[in-house]
């Protein structure tokens, strides 16, 4: 049976909580971004993200020491999931978005693909393994 080494990760969120003057909200969180002092912060435990996987390679190595393996996208973090498919939803919208339209035979061949992301964006909001990924998630 083959072995992998699985790099797996999740985050804390680290906080502050500063008083800005500003002359109006805008402001007073463009200062709250920019302001790089980060003494006295607090990690977050209570809202630690979910495991997800960062690194996999084949056997019993020495993480980085071999080119990683692809990780199916069903286990990153799900807002990278959703990052990640943003574009390709974005893309099949913008197909039929046009001024012109579709003609029926771009149409058929836009439709699969567009059912398609459809399913891949829908498993990733049901915290689902990905359609087209065989196996157990």
């Amino acid at each position: 049976m083959p072995s992998f080494t699985i790099e797996t990760s999740y985050r804390i969120p680290v906080y502050r909580q500063r008083r800005y003057a500003a002359n109006s909200l805008a402001e007073a969180c463009r200062l709250a971004i920019e302001d790089d002092d980060w003494e006295g912060s607090r990690e977050d435990f209570e809202c630690a993200g979910e495991t997800h996987v960062t690194g996999a390679w084949p056997g019993a190595v020495d993480p980085y020491s071999v080119p990683l393996l692809p990780i199916p996208s069903q286990f990153d973090e799900t807002v990278q999931r959703k990052a990640d498919h943003f574009a390709e939803l974005l893309a099949q919208l913008s197909s039929v978005a046009q001024p012109t339209g579709l003609s029926a035979h771009d149409f058929g061949r836009w439709l699969p693909a567009a059912q398609s992301a459809v399913r891949k964006a829908n498993a990733i909001v049901a915290g689902a393994r990905d359609p087209d990924a065989g196996g157990p998630s």
